[in-house]
């Protein structure tokens, strides 16, 4: 019998240029990415099979070589799309560090990001155009090469670059096919979220990405016949590591056009499989979820989720025939979701599974390629971030009186260390362990539960500790609540103590749907009485005593993790 955190045979592999080639092989005339072309009101889909992608990534990867960027650092930036894929994979087939970069960053900081990665030549969308024309002009970096995604004056293309390169192989040209690869050295630099000025830039080598890819395939139910869309943007690693892992395993992949079309893009491709961040996965939940109160059928469901949970512990599965009408709203084909990058409401989880769309929750970060821990068919909790990967080995440090304690993880898929920077490295890094500065305990069965981040903790002068994600998940359940963020409020009335607080956005369209005509005042009202009787539920020292309201959006990163130092100076400064 296999164990829980092996159930799928893989085969692994030592770099991304092996994973490739392998699928290049295997699935030659599947379609590996479908591009959507809009002109002229009329809407076509080019396919593209994992034969062409290798064609492309050589074809492209050959004119970068003749651009004399073989061992330099390329930067990539923009939208979630194919060129960015051919880019990325051009890069690591041909031992070129690839820089991604977040397309939403001010001008200084993404000027700030090429000058510390040292980057070459830098890849980028025609939307970005006026900002690298600007880096262009005054000159202050290393680039010395501008290629944009698509064709532009002024510019060389993707495209064009992929011709040339098509041209050269013809011609006899095969320095970059043959390109060797040490997958042990940098081959990734990759900002982590937060202020880039202050954020840190992670060294990653291809045996950590290809370590991680094969670890997943072990646990994960992931299909050549799924077709999966890329919502997670490639610049962060849970996005960079699943594109080449959906690729690994066959999948054909889409492109979504945007957050507000996400219900009719999984109509549209018939999508399967879905990896995103809590906040998108909740956000299709609850878009289901109101559309089941419009209808009235709220009572029915839940009385035919209870009847098909009794069912399903006598081994008789009818979820997915019972609920077809709820998936037939998101297209029909959807099985599978892959949560992870924050701590998902375990609600939400078990709503889903519920209605017989697979969901499982998996935890990880930049600095590990990135998941070290993942629920699958075997190992599904509730709540839980499931079992340590096949090839990760997971402790729990300096535990408290309750079994939490700092996780730390030692596998494959553990960084080189930051970039420039050996002080901090040498401060997570010790003995082949990475240190996380996440809190978390394992039960009995040896499932890991996240508890929070060592750094997000509030001590309270009696030394009970509070965890802001803990509460945060369940204010984020009542009805008014857009999104919340929980902190230490330092009290004036004693500066060694802080309280329990927490800062409110409202929901708008609840406002508009129920609460039409009240003012802030008596909405802060009717939520200050529903955390009272949340506050029932806790221990007495975790007990919510302050509450800030605000139709606001929290500050952010572009996966949605709020920046709390941000806020905090922002809540202080209002004081």
């Amino acid at each position: 019998m296999k164990p829980k955190n092996m159930l799928y045979a893989a085969k692994e592999f030592n770099n991304i240029k092996e994973i490739i080639y392998n699928s290049a092989e295997k699935f030659s005339n599947q379609i590996a990415f479908v591009i959507k072309h809009q002109a002229n009101k009329k809407i076509t889909y080019e396919n593209i099979t994992y034969k062409k992608l290798l064609e492309d990534i050589n074809s492209f990867g050959t004119a970068l070589y003749k651009m004399g960027l073989n061992g330099k650092r390329i930067a990539i930036i923009g939208k979630n799309r194919y060129e960015w894929v051919i880019s990325h994979l051009a890069n690591l087939l041909g031992g070129i560090v690839s820089v991604p970069l977040d397309k939403d960053l001010q001008y200084e900081e993404l000027e700030n990001s090429i000058i510390r990665s040292k980057a070459d030549c830098i890849i980028f969308d025609e939307k970005l155009t006026d900002k690298i024309e600007k880096i262009r002009e005054e000159n202050n970096t290393n680039l010395t090469s501008y290629i944009c995604m698509s064709k532009i004056e002024g510019f060389e293309s993707v495209e064009e670059l992929i011709k040339q390169g098509k041209d050269s192989i013809e011609k006899g040209n095969t320095e970059y096919i043959d390109a060797k690869i040490d997958e042990n050295i940098m081959n990734i630099l990759l900002f982590t979220s937060g202020t880039t000025s202050k954020s840190k830039a992670v060294m990653l080598s291809q045996r950590n990405i290809a370590s991680n890819i094969y670890a997943m395939q072990c646990v994960e139910d992931i299909r050549s016949t799924d077709t999966n869309i890329a919502f997670l943007p490639f610049h962060h690693i849970f996005g960079s590591t699943c594109l080449i892992m959906m690729l690994a395993c066959g999948v054909k992949t889409v492109f979504p056009d945007g957050l507000r079309y996400i219900k009719q893009n999984l109509k549209e491709y018939k999508v399967t499989l879905f990896v995103g961040v809590p906040v998108l996965v909740e956000a299709i939940y609850k878009t289901i979820m109101k559309e089941i109160q419009k209808q009235g059928k709220a009572k029915i469901i839940e009385v035919a989720m209870k009847i098909s949970n009794i069912l399903l512990k006598l081994h008789i599965d009818i979820r997915r025939k019972l609920f077809k009408p709820i998936i037939d709203a998101l297209g029909g084909e959807l099985r599978f979701m892959i949560s992870g990058g924050a701590p998902a409401d375990p609600k939400i989880s078990k709503g889903f599974n519920d209605l017989g769309i697979k969901t499982v929750q998996g935890y990880g970060l930049s600095e590990t390629s990135p998941v070290i821990a993942a629920e699958n068919d075997k190992a599904l909790k509730n709540g839980s971030v499931g079992i340590p990967m096949v090839n990760d080995k997971i402790e729990i440090v300096n535990e408290d009186e309750n079994g939490i304690g700092e996780i730390r993880v030692k596998g494959p898929n553990v960084m080189l260390g930051y970039y420039e920077m050996p002080e901090l490295t040498n401060e997570v890094l010790k003995d082949g362990w990475f240190y996380t500065g996440d809190l978390g305990c394992f039960d009995k069965d040896g499932y890991l539960f996240i508890t929070g981040r060592n750094k997000n903790m509030i001590v309270l002068r009696n030394g009970k500790k509070v965890f802001p994600e803990e509460l945060e998940i369940l204010v984020n359940r009542l009805e008014l609540v857009e999104e919340s963020m929980v902190f230490g409020m330092p009290s004036k009335e004693d500066e060694t103590d802080v309280k329990v607080s927490v800062k409110i956005v409202y929901n708008k369209e609840v406002v508009r749907e129920k609460y039409k005509g009240k003012s802030e005042e008596e909405l802060y009202q009717i939520i200050w009485e529903q955390i009272k009787e949340l506050n029932k539920s806790f221990p007495r020292y975790k007990h919510i005593q302050k509450m800030l309201l605000t139709d606001e959006e929290l500050i952010k990163t572009t996966t949605k993790k709020i920046k709390r130092q941000e806020e905090m100076k922002k809540i202080l400064g209002s004081e």
